[in-house]
């Protein structure tokens, strides 16, 4: 059962940016529907394109500089020490904690995308770096 699903809503207007939003909602989707089996292989492919998701923006708020860039690079962090933590519960058996961490981590972009992305893109576009981005 998919988490989220992309749609117009989340588009921000920087097609790189929303190209790796779309990727990180079909491995986040992938990691809800995986079976037991499956879950340690989807969770990494998750987590290596979640650090480089999180790296690409960070590049991009160094470029500008970014204003916002201390509280969007905590929030990143924040979400990689549960992403490490969620790991250690996979390796153990536990893979409920898979599929909770999915259903959060779909919530937990939404708000981020609307908010902190949202800031990221529209500065991006009013600098013009939009089409540099990539």
């Amino acid at each position: 059962m998919s988490q989220i699903e992309w749609s117009a809503g989340l588009a921000l207007g920087v097609d790189p940016m929303d190209d790796t939003h779309r990727e990180f909602i079909d491995h986040l989707n992938a990691l809800a529907e995986a079976r037991d089996g499956q879950m340690l292989e989807r969770f990494d492919v998750l987590y290596a394109h979640t650090v480089a998701h999180f790296e690409q923006e960070q590049r991009w708020m160094q470029q500008m500089p970014f204003p916002a860039m201390h509280c969007h690079v905590a929030e990143h962090e924040g979400v990689l020490d549960v992403l490490r933590e969620v790991r250690g519960h996979l390796n153990n058996g536990h893979y409920d904690v898979g599929r909770v961490l999915a259903r959060e981590l779909a919530e937990w972009f939404r708000g981020h995308a609307a908010t902190m992305d949202a800031m990221l893109a529209q500065v991006l576009q009013a600098r013009g770096a939009a089409a540099k981005a990539a």
